[in-house]
């Protein structure tokens, strides 16, 4: 879909471009997941050390596994590599920054041993992450690593030349034992609580799977740190790249935007060496666990809280249903209520004014982030970013009733329809499961959609949520969406 007419491109002659000499630049760092997300975030970190004169040897190296990787392939090549980053403030001020970290990219299809050859190099430290909240192969339930996943099975028995993030790393890893070359660090960044942790669950029983020895190694040589980072970044859409081109005469096949608010707090548990990262503004910290609870709990249950709503009533983005005052009202009591009260103190942060901002950051019409894109994988995004608040709360023998109704919200936009009797569009990787319980759901069988195990685990024989959620279900129907949103939070 994105591509440049023009294979020079302006970036590189531009007056926004890197005032640093990229000449200068070797890979350091090898990152799967070059999509938007990364490009306006840690690549971003990183192109302000170099801004700075500093990490030079941390260059970039993008990785892609996914078929539809061809295209960041494609636009990365053409444009060596350089990319338009636009901020886009609340007040309509737009401000674009060509950056000029990423030093190669790779389509991992097309040469899976070049893939393996950079991460192998003594130069590569750190191979980061950002596949996904779906990409890690885990079963929200148990916790485990899906062995029998085809993908996993491939890169066991291929070893040479694997198919996913996790075959390339357990590969590379073991090519640096062999050749006495210290381990990289294996660094995600995707939003998931404890996204090391679950990191090394994933490298550690994909590397059992073929080499039981390495997978020791590994557990005793390889760090893997946990992290959380904030930053808003919408789809690109063909509109922003011809504004990049008529507003800033910028010929970008892929630029991206994004919200001026940034944060990245990162533990300092590193194999070999890192970048600087405190002087572009990183938090390091020894632990993580307060602040991505804080995030994942409030900003990201918040945005699935505008998104199923927003849907059934039905509006487009995300800054009408944070300006919508039921929505709004709903969303602040959800945190208030039913969030906060399981979280930890949070070093640095005044959580009601963290809350406060949230809504100052979200109602930025600049952004124009979609309801479709915050629904899109709620099977992955609600199991992760609500459904840990619920169990908590039933735990504590605390008032579920928000979250219940949040995910009634959820189940009946997967009916496919809005009030109005719009379209809503299902796009998740367990869309098909999804619809065909809602349909049971809108025959009459009320707890079909929170009986799949997949995604609510047990909590569909929890009798306290199963009451709370059949119930918002039922009053949606017959009151519509916003009466209920009115009621709950009277």
């Amino acid at each position: 879909m994105f591509t440049t007419a023009h294979p020079d491109s302006s970036l590189a002659a531009s007056s926004y471009a890197p005032a640093y000499d990229r000449s200068k630049l070797s890979t350091g760092i090898v990152h799967f997941g070059l999509g938007n997300f990364h490009r306006a975030h840690q690549a971003m970190y990183l192109d302000r050390l170099m801004g700075k004169g500093l990490a030079f040897d941390w260059g970039i190296c993008g990785v892609g596994v996914m078929p539809q990787d061809a295209k960041m392939r494609d636009v990365m090549t053409s444009q060596d590599g350089l990319y338009t980053l636009v901020l886009k403030h609340s007040d309509g001020t737009l401000e674009p920054r060509v950056i000029g970290s990423i030093s190669n990219y790779l389509f991992a299809p097309d040469d899976p041993s070049a893939v393996l050859d950079v991460m192998a190099d003594p130069a590569t430290h750190i191979v980061s992450l950002t596949v996904t909240e779906g990409g890690y192969n885990i079963d929200d339930e148990t916790g485990e690593f899906k062995t029998t996943s085809p993908g996993a099975v491939h890169d066991a028995e291929h070893r040479d030349s694997p198919q996913t993030a996790f075959g390339f790393i357990v590969q590379a890893l073991a090519r640096r034992r062999e050749r006495g070359v210290p381990p990289f660090t294996v660094m995600s960044c995707d939003n998931l609580p404890g996204n090391g942790n679950i990191a090394r669950t994933a490298v550690l029983a994909q590397a059992r799977m073929a080499d039981p020895e390495l997978a020791e190694w590994i557990e005793a040589k390889v760090a893997f740190p946990n992290c959380m980072v904030d930053r808003i970044t919408p789809v690109t859409t063909p509109e922003d790249i011809e504004h990049v081109a008529g507003e800033f005469g910028l010929h970008d096949g892929w630029p991206v935007t994004a919200e001026p608010f940034e944060q990245w707090v990162l533990e300092d548990r590193f194999t070999d060496g890192r970048p600087p990262f405190e002087d572009a503004g990183v938090q390091m910290v020894d632990d993580v666990v307060p602040y991505e609870l804080m995030k994942l709990r409030l900003l990201n249950a918040s945005h699935q809280s505008l998104a199923h709503w927003g849907r059934l009533i039905p509006q487009v983005f995300a800054h009408e249903s944070a300006a919508d005052a039921d929505i709004q009202a709903f969303t602040r009591a959800y945190l208030d209520r039913e969030a906060l009260p399981t979280l930890r103190p949070v070093p640095g942060i005044d959580l009601p004014s963290y809350v406060n901002t949230l809504f100052e950051r979200f109602t930025n019409a600049g952004i124009a982030d979609t309801l479709a894109r915050l629904a899109q994988d709620a099977s992955d995004r609600m199991p992760k970013f609500v459904l840990p608040t619920v169990r908590d709360n039933l735990a504590a023998g605390r008032s579920v009733e928000l979250g219940a109704a949040m995910c009634a919200a959820w189940a009946l936009g997967c009916e496919g329809r809005a009030e109005d009797g719009s379209q809503i569009v299902v796009d998740d990787q367990q869309g098909e499961a999804l619809v065909a319980a809602a349909a049971r759901q809108k025959d009459g069988e009320d707890t079909a959609f929170v009986s799949n195990e997949l995604v609510f685990g047990s909590l569909g024989q929890d009798p306290r949520f199963v009451e709370a959620f059949t119930g918002a279900l039922k009053a949606i129907r017959e009151k519509g969406a916003r009466a209920v949103l009115r009621e709950l939070v009277s």
